[in-house]
């Protein structure tokens, strides 16, 4: 007789910061998260469900920046959104180019680390 195995689930894909390594499965990539139909993400994201929900909740986990195109997630050590997403090092770099409220948040943060 042979043997009955469960079948082995699909691996989920995982999302991982390229910054602060935070990692974690992930349902969607894109806009429109099919578990959420009424919601348009303002920027293609890496979305799960949320697990604390029995509604059609989900939790945003990250995206990736816009200059340098490395996945980040939406810790504010790790990523700004205006406009469109930025891992914090090309703010660094990009500084000149973001308005004057960029500047200031960018030096509270550098002064805060020092």
């Amino acid at each position: 007789m042979a043997e009955t195995h469960e079948k082995d689930k699909p691996a989920k894909d995982v999302f991982v910061c390229e910054n602060c390594n935070f990692s974690v499965s992930f349902d969607y990539f894109g806009r429109k998260p099919p578990f959420a139909r009424s919601y348009v993400l303002m920027e293609e994201a890496y979305v799960m469900k949320d697990p604390f929900s029995e509604e059609r909740g989900f939790i945003t986990l990250g995206s990736s920046c816009n200059i340098c195109r490395a996945k980040v997630c939406l810790s504010q050590n790790c990523s700004l959104f205006y406009t469109k997403r930025f891992c914090l090092q090309c703010v660094k770099k990009n500084l000149k180019e973001f308005p004057a409220e960029i500047k200031e948040e960018m030096t509270k943060k550098s002064t805060k680390n020092d």
